[in-house]
């Protein structure tokens, strides 16, 4: 096992842009980190010069404390899983996992007795004498990953490992990979762009976007907290409300934030935070789930919607609703299941202000308040 460093890294190409600027992360031995981002920002290529696959314009890479930025791929002893397979179509399940090792020249009993404990580790014992073409997308998931334990590297690179499998065998895996690193105890990267995985399989986040490091940290910390409005909207779906307010104070000194067709006091446990914002333009933020179609607490704010869309997924539905007059607004509730309103009809929603976040409208940063825990971690 091993902990991974990234020292300032950067990555420029020769037309000057940066595929990857200035990361600066360390993680630790045998954790599960989740790089996450949308496509083109910078969380594949950073893989691959932890790999080795890709050269490092600017910072240091260390691995296990020792400085690898020159360092070849074959001499890292890290294994990479890629979104593709990469099996060999001619050979068997057996094959494949042992090629790997046949090129080190490792003993045939070796190799023998590492297939046997990778297969019984993945559920491909059965499987073992057949190609890949016999085997399901999530079977030959199992053996790329085996083909990587067998070596027994001091960590795992995932790149997109579960994009090719359909929903449910997504799920499975899902399953499988946490099981898999809880049983191994090896450092762990998983490239997705996939907010479910980044939220149920890592230990930390690392949110990249543009080649930068947007926000790092445990998912449901980032979730409660983030760091700026590209966060709190590509980190769930449906994302995080974002409306243009006005923070106004009355002569009191009471905050409220005010919307077009809607004012909403500040509770008090965020005024003090945000007491110097007043009179200024901000974007208020409110997660779906913040909204309820009964008031059980009496701090709960009323907010009337014009409904525009009910989208009914069993367990709950998703109303999308306009704010506001001359230019609406529209924003997501995740509501029960047993809640419908017909299409145009006005309804009354409460918002449970505490966990609201306020973002500066032209940097996008967050408003610093009191950060919220939503668990225990």
């Amino acid at each position: 096992m091993a902990s991974i460093e990234l020292d300032h890294v950067s990555k420029m190409y020769a037309n000057g842009a940066y595929g990857v600027r200035d990361v600066d992360l360390t993680i630790a031995d045998g954790e599960f980190v989740i790089f996450l981002g949308p496509s083109g920002c910078g969380k594949s290529t950073t893989l691959r010069m932890i790999a080795g696959l890709e050269s490092v314009t600017a910072g240091e890479l260390r691995i296990g404390g020792r400085p690898v930025t020159h360092v070849p791929p074959r001499d890292r002893n890290i294994a990479v899983v890629f979104q593709s397979y990469a099996l060999y179509p001619h050979m068997t399940v057996r094959q494949n996992m042992a090629f790997g090792l046949k090129m080190r020249g490792s003993p045939a009993s070796e190799i023998d007795a590492k297939i046997r404990d990778a297969a019984g580790l993945l559920g491909l014992t059965s499987y073992l004498d057949r190609k890949p073409a016999a085997l399901s997308g999530g079977q030959r998931q199992r053996v790329a990953l085996g083909r990587a334990i067998v070596r027994e590297p001091e960590a795992f690179l995932l790149d997109e490992p579960l994009s090719n499998l359909d929903a449910q065998l997504r799920a499975e895996m899902r399953l499988e990979l946490v099981k898999l690193h809880r049983r191994l105890g090896r450092t762990i990267i998983h490239v997705t762009h996939d907010q479910v995985e980044a939220m149920t399989m890592g230990d930390r986040i690392v949110i990249m976007r543009d080649g930068e490091v947007m926000q790092v940290g445990r998912p449901l910390d980032v979730y409660a907290n983030p760091a700026n409005t590209f966060v709190a909207r590509f980190l769930a779906t449906p994302p995080m409300n974002l409306v243009p307010a006005t923070l106004s104070a009355d002569a009191d000194g009471a905050l409220a934030v005010v919307l077009d067709g809607a004012t909403l006091p500040v509770p008090g446990q965020h005024a003090a935070s945000y007491r110097s914002a007043a009179g200024r333009p901000i974007i208020f933020g409110l997660r779906p789930e913040d909204l309820h179609e009964a008031r059980q607490n009496q701090a709960w704010q009323p907010l009337e919607l014009t409904v525009v869309a009910m989208e009914a997924l069993g367990v709950e539905n998703i109303l999308i609703g306009q704010i506001g007059g001359e230019k609406p607004v529209e924003i997501a509730a995740r509501l029960s299941r047993h809640f419908h309103a017909p299409i145009g009809s006005k309804v009354m929603l409460y918002a449970d202000l505490a966990p609201m976040h306020l973002f500066d409208p032209e940097s996008g940063k967050v408003l610093p308040r009191p950060a919220i825990a939503l668990t225990a971690q």
